[in-house]
């Protein structure tokens, strides 16, 4: 233990290093700071004012944050690491950080720190800004609504690892993001709960990688419902089990050298 302790010691200021470099780097990328800082706000004054929720509601708060909160996992975890991993990688950053003293793992998690940050923060503000203007109810579970944020980050943090291997530049990182998206905006219960889908659709969907994500924030926020515990513990085994292959993917086919 005694000789691990200075390895882990040292691990942390070489991330914080990595990721004050890498906050820098966003913050001259106009487009990318503004997708991530504007656009979870702009998402939840868009749902808040459509009509389709009634924030004093347990269930339509539940489904109105849980969508705010999977948007702002989409576009400014997923979104944001898809570029900065292709634009490192095509910078030859990658190649460079991996001859020091940085582990893989590192380099990865150091570059991904300036969007999780950001999501934590944002998350923090629109959950006030529903709670204080919007009469939205509390979430009745923290626990398990914390532990949806931390497992959909991770999912989306791999998975963004996991397309830019298939991401040639950053131009292109802005149709390589697109399936994805997709698939979770329209099929993951971000606005639309399973359960209001037709049954072979809903069957289809709840396999995609963050459904179970968005089943976990939603039952965070207004409760288990009828399923209880039980509920509870699949939705967060199904979003520990997408987190795991999602890591894997990563390691697997992540990309250290410029696609040519």
């Amino acid at each position: 233990m005694s000789m691990l302790s200075p390895v882990r010691s040292a691990a942390v200021p070489r991330l914080l290093a990595l990721g004050r470099a890498e906050m820098l780097l966003l913050g001259r990328n106009r487009t990318a700071l503004l997708t991530s800082v504007a656009f979870p706000a702009i998402a939840l004054a868009m749902l808040a004012t459509s009509g389709m929720f009634s924030p004093d509601d347990a269930a339509a708060s539940a489904q109105l944050m849980a969508g705010t909160i999977g948007m702002t996992l989409l576009f400014v975890v997923y979104t944001t690491l898809v570029a900065a991993y292709v634009g490192r990688r095509e910078g030859l950053v990658l190649k460079r950080l991996r001859v020091g003293e940085l582990h893989d793992g590192e380099i990865l998690l150091g570059t991904a720190l300036p969007a999780l940050a950001i999501t934590v923060v944002q998350i923090l503000i629109l959950a006030g800004v529903g709670l204080v203007f919007l009469d939205v109810v509390p979430p009745k579970n923290p626990v398990l609504l914390l532990a949806g944020l931390v497992l959909g980050m991770v999912i989306t943090g791999a998975l963004a690892a996991c397309s830019s291997a298939f991401t040639s530049t950053v131009e292109t990182a802005q149709v390589t993001v697109l399936p994805f998206i997709l698939l979770s905006v329209g099929g993951a219960g971000m606005f639309v709960p399973l359960s209001e889908l037709p049954d072979p659709v809903a069957e289809i969907c709840a396999f995609l990688p963050f459904t179970p994500v968005m089943e976990t924030v939603r039952s965070g926020w207004a409760g288990t419902g009828e399923g209880g515990t039980q509920e509870a513990v699949r939705q967060v085994g199904m979003s520990a089990v997408w987190a795991v292959v999602s890591v894997w993917g990563a390691r697997r086919w992540f990309r250290w050298e410029p696609r040519r």
